[in-house]
């Protein structure tokens, strides 16, 4: 099992110090390239030399990519300096997906050789006029002696130009549906000039670096081997490869709200006005650490979901969903929260601490809508909430055993797993959310956590549970609420009502509630010392029931003031705000 805790720390200590321009890695260069558009080549070059894409190929393939936590945490690492650079190599971690769900043993090996020698990769998805809607795609391939011919566009792809291989989605069967479509990898080098041409690159809000274009492919010939698993196989390997990405783009989320909650405390810690900084403000103090707690639920969060790819495959649909959904828009006003705290300065594009702080307000956004929009992911949740919500109201004795076994795998970051295979994750959880399904018997435990303490630490406790108790008969109202709504709009319309993705965000926050629970309970021997207060966890499930209930308070100004110095200690130590004690520069 790979030590992580050190792992990060030599990538942090090759990176260097952020703020030394002269340091490998620092925000001088960083904002330089930004305010340029230019892409990272040198970042990309420098992160690669590390080692760092031996962290997505499979260890099978001379790769060290064994467990998905690592390679999500180390990108998560990068990102705090420059999502840029982080969201360029994660494209080609994802475009080899599809190789590794269904590749042949050959394509697996030559991918795997082409991307540890540096090379890119792009996946050709979207389409110019279909955007998410990857069943209406015109691009099509045609077979040939020999081979395939492709025609067709995509647009907008991530690493297009800079890519040495395109996988493209293309539809083969006229009829087009859910067998209608297959993967080729195009490999640009074998292809003869006028069948593949790049469109121009999209100048973007954040990212300014990165490559957004796209591929023109005309009668584009390319070889029997090109085709990525079966024929009509390709809807299956897409779903299967945004299961990882719509996870994986959570680390790039956090990134940029670690990094603007460093920048804002900084600020706050050292400015003064009407004679007290503005750390001590109690409304700023309450504002920071709520934000502190916003990055600890979407680690818990996270941390599940990432495990989840390997300990429970076949719930992968709906954590991937959930993550996808939840954590950039709930993060997303974390940002707004701490553009108030960090006032007009934060608008001062010249100083760099405040320069930095921009570029991650924009570089943000590219997590609410990359691999799947806000609506495609609620649609993918509201779709699978009779199963999910009759689960969890149920409460079935024997489903329940099995779902506290699984949780307390998926919690526990010290908990050996079987190595990652994507081929096994299911498109559909059939109900399945172990997460939610054991919330019930975590409140339990907190319950008998309390009665075992003493202090505070037995009124934090008790305290927890009866708010994750109240997060829990959430779960009831919404299972009442979906059956209304069906018995009155009837099943048809019911499925595609504005209600319906309503309860869908509402699942969302019960299921990120869960997680903390069950984060608290299992993980909490790899935390950090201080994050195993209760006041933290207390925290973080009161900002989740204010997404139910916006004017309730479960925490006074004592426990404020308890995680505001634990995030000043975290911050002041180098640690990366997240449950784990990673060490980072700044």
């Amino acid at each position: 099992m790979t030590d992580l805790i050190a792992l990060m720390a030599g990538l942090e200590d090759h990176l260097g110090d952020p703020w030394d321009a002269s340091a490998p890695m620092p925000y001088a260069r960083i904002l330089a390239q930004d305010e340029e558009q230019r892409y990272p080549h040198e970042f990309v070059d420098l992160l690669a030399g590390w080692g760092l894409y031996d962290w997505i190929v499979p260890a099978a393939n001379g790769g060290r990519a064994v467990n998905v936590e690592d390679g999500f945490n180390l990108y998560r690492l990068v990102g705090r300096r420059d999502p840029t650079s982080a969201t360029a190599m994660v494209l080609t971690s994802l475009s080899y997906m599809p190789v590794w769900i269904a590749g042949s043993p050959a394509q697996r090996q030559h991918f795997a050789d082409a991307i540890r020698a540096g090379r890119k990769l792009a996946w050709g998805l979207s389409e110019r006029r279909h955007g998410s809607d990857v069943l209406a795609n015109e691009t099509h391939a045609r077979r040939t002696d020999g081979g395939w011919l492709l025609n067709g566009e995509k647009w907008t792809i991530g690493n297009a130009t800079v890519a040495s291989t395109v996988m493209v989605f293309a539809r083969t069967s006229d009829k087009g549906g859910p067998g209608g479509y297959s993967v080729f990898a195009v490999e640009k080098a074998g292809i003869p000039d006028g069948q593949l041409r790049h469109l121009p690159d999209q100048p973007l809000h954040g990212l300014r670096g990165l490559d957004m274009s796209g591929v023109r492919l005309t009668d584009c010939r390319v070889p029997d081997g090109a085709l990525v698993g079966r024929v009509g196989q390709g809807l299956e390997i897409a779903l299967k490869s945004s299961q990882l990405a719509r996870i994986a783009i959570a680390s790039i989320a956090m990134a940029c709200v670690d990094t603007a909650l460093r920048t804002t405390l900084d600020f706050a810690l050292h400015r003064v006005i009407f004679g007290a900084t503005v750390a001590e403000v109690p409304y700023s103090r309450r504002q920071l650490a709520e934000s502190f707690a916003d990055l600890l639920v979407a680690d818990a969060l996270t941390t599940g979901a990432v495990r989840s790819l390997q300990v429970a495959p076949a719930q992968a649909s709906v954590w991937s969903s959930v993550v996808k959904y939840f954590v950039p828009t709930f993060l997303e006003e974390t940002l707004a929260r701490l553009t108030t705290v960090l006032g007009a300065r934060y608008y001062l594009r010249a100083h760099p601490r405040h320069g930095v702080f921009q570029k991650v307000l924009r570089d943000f956004a590219i997590s609410n809508f990359a691999d799947g929009n806000t609506v495609v992911n609620l649609k993918n949740i509201a779709l699978q909430l009779p199963g999910l919500l009759g689960n969890a109201v149920g409460q079935d004795p024997a489903a329940v055993a099995r779902a506290e076994q699984t949780v307390a795998r998926l919690f526990d970051p010290a908990a050996p797993m079987t190595p990652y295979e994507p081929a096994a994750q299911q498109l559909f959880s059939r109900g399945g959310d172990d997460s939610v399904l054991a919330l019930r018997s975590a409140v339990a435990a907190l319950r008998r956590a309390a009665d075992a303490e003493e202090g505070r630490e037995a009124a934090w406790l008790s305290a927890c549970a009866d708010t994750a108790g109240r997060l829990a008969d959430e779960v009831h109202r919404l299972a009442d609420e979906h059956a209304k709504l069906h018995a009155e709009q009837g099943g048809r319309a019911a499925s595609q009502s504005a209600e319906l993705y309503d309860l869908a965000k509402q699942y969302t926050a019960v299921a990120a509630g869960a997680a903390c629970v069950h984060l608290f309970l299992h993980g909490r021997d790899s935390f950090a010392p201080a994050l195993r207060s209760p006041a933290v966890l207390l925290l973080c499930l009161e900002r989740l029931l204010r997404r139910f209930h916006p004017t309730r308070t479960v925490t006074g100004p004592d426990d404020i003031a308890e995680v505001a110095r634990i995030m000043t200690d975290a911050h002041g130590e180098g640690r990366l705000f997240a449950h784990r004690p990673f060490r980072v520069r700044w």
